[in-house]
């Protein structure tokens, strides 16, 4: 049963996402520095879970240092754990996970933003909420398409939450991010995009039930800037398509 060893794994991650959770929710009441506490607790997590995925990372070009804006293109969430175990920052989740059993809480308390995109007038706040990490060091991840896609291309990116960065001239740095499997693996549009009705505790342990993945993560050269959000989030889709490898 090939699925036995992804039910493992998955039981695995569950064990690793509660201890290192715990393990911050401890120590955050006595270390000083909570941010860069925080940032080593991501950090493990993301790390943790590509181990136990199996999943191998190749990086084309230069990650960002923090501070940063970054925007990637959107598959899976496996996404998170993946750009995060190679770049230092949180991201920008839509506010429906605020409100799922445990993740909820430890999404926001390990400091990512969340953003109600339905509501427009949230936009704003969430906009502050990122200049305000990036004033504190943080880098910030957005996922501009709005929605996980199956990979077969990328979906025009959302320009309203790039208002801000568009008013303040805010440098935007780009990833575009594809993944792969092996020929006698199923494709990574039924094993790893989670675009569909697929409860998400299935399709994570099909996720984890792979031998032989990778994720390819190339990054842009330089980070574009303009003072008009339309123009800047074309300018940022064009840059990501271009870069990005579609899948099966």
């Amino acid at each position: 049963m090939k699925s036995l060893p992804g039910t493992i794994r998955f039981v695995l991650f569950l064990v690793m996402t509660f201890s290192v959770y715990g393990l911050w929710w401890v120590a955050s009441w006595f270390i000083p520095n909570k941010l860069y506490w925080r940032q080593i607790i991501f950090r493990i997590w993301s790390r943790g879970w590509v181990r136990l995925s199996r999943m191998r990372i190749e990086v084309i070009g230069t990650p960002p240092q923090a501070p940063f804006f970054l925007v990637s293109n959107h598959l899976s969430y496996a996404d998170i754990p993946v750009i995060r175990s190679v770049v230092e920052g949180i991201f920008v989740a839509k506010g429906e996970i605020s409100a799922w059993p445990a993740a909820g809480k430890i999404v926001g308390d390990i400091g990512n933003i969340y953003v109600n995109r339905q509501n427009k007038r949230d936009i704003p706040r969430a906009g502050m909420d990122v200049l305000n990490a990036l004033e504190r060091g943080e880098g910030v991840i957005v996922f501009p398409e709005g929605t996980s896609t199956r990979g077969e291309e990328v979906l025009p990116f959302k320009s309203s939450f790039l208002e801000f960065a568009a008013q303040t001239g805010l440098p935007v740095h780009y990833v575009s991010l594809s993944y792969a499997t092996a020929a006698t693996e199923p494709p990574p549009s039924h094993s790893i995009c989670w675009w569909d009705d697929t409860p998400l505790m299935e399709h994570m342990i099909r996720f984890f039930s792979l031998t032989d993945s990778k994720a390819i993560l190339t990054f842009g050269e330089e980070p574009l800037i303009s003072a008009d959000r339309k123009e800047l989030s074309k300018g940022l889709w064009r840059a990501v398509r271009d870069r990005f490898i579609p899948m099966q």
